[in-house]
Parts: structure tokens; sequence; C-alpha cells
């Protein structure tokens, strides 16, 4: 089972935190939206930091800093070490930003649905049971 909520958990739920409509929104875990705002007010974290300020392992945090990546909601820079090498610093793409994000995706299911509800037929409703 996965803490992954879904579009329908959000439609029931008169009064759901952000962190749910975020994790709703973009299919995120709910793991995944609390480091989103963990990162939010630590701009510029390590996996190691973020881990810290989580309470969880490093590995863990790396995955839910890849899936904040691949959704747009969180950016990541290369930091040069001065004894040599270097680290990841990770930083939470702006809130407005990620409003305006919720705003559309919201706004692209809404659209898809009303397509949905104008184009079914009576015939359609048969064929689906």
């Amino acid at each position: 089972m996965t803490d992954t909520p879904t579009i329908e958990d959000l439609v029931g739920n008169v009064d759901p935190s952000f962190q749910h409509v975020l994790s709703c929104v973009f299919g995120i875990q709910d793991h995944e939206s609390r480091t989103y705002l963990v990162l939010l007010d630590n701009p510029g974290s390590t996996v190691a930091e973020l881990a810290e300020r989580l309470d969880r392992d490093r590995s863990n945090v790396n995955r839910s800093l890849t899936a904040l990546l691949e959704k747009g909601l969180a950016t990541r820079q290369r930091r040069l070490l001065d004894p040599g090498g270097y680290v990841y610093q990770y930083t939470a793409t702006p809130l407005p930003e990620a409003k305006e994000m919720m705003h559309e995706a919201l706004e692209e299911w809404v659209a898809a649905v009303h397509d949905r509800i104008d184009d079914v037929e009576e015939a359609d409703l048969v064929s689906e049971e």
C-alpha cells in the first residue's frame, strides 16, 4: 500500500492541508511533500542536512528529492568543496511558482473531467458496466 493520495481523496475532503493538496495534485507521497515543505524553509540544503531535519535516512531523502526534481518542485546545484570533491544542494521551487503549477494541473484535470461529462452518451454507460 502506498501513501500517495489521489485526487479522489482531495475531492471528498472539505478542509485539506496544503501538504495533502500538494501530494494529491502532483501524485507524490506524503513524505515527499513533507520534504518539499522542509526544503522550502531550508534552501540550499544537502541530503545529509535534510535527513537530519526530517529524521529519515539519506537514501529515503534521496528518493524523495528525485521525485521532487522530476515534478519540478526542486532544483539541484553542485557546490565544490574546498578540500576537493563536491556536494549537491537542493532548493524548493518557490511557493508562488509551485502554487501556480498546482492551479494549472487542477485546471487541466477539471477541463478533462468536464470534457468527459460532455462526451458521455447513454450507450457509453452501458458498455462501461
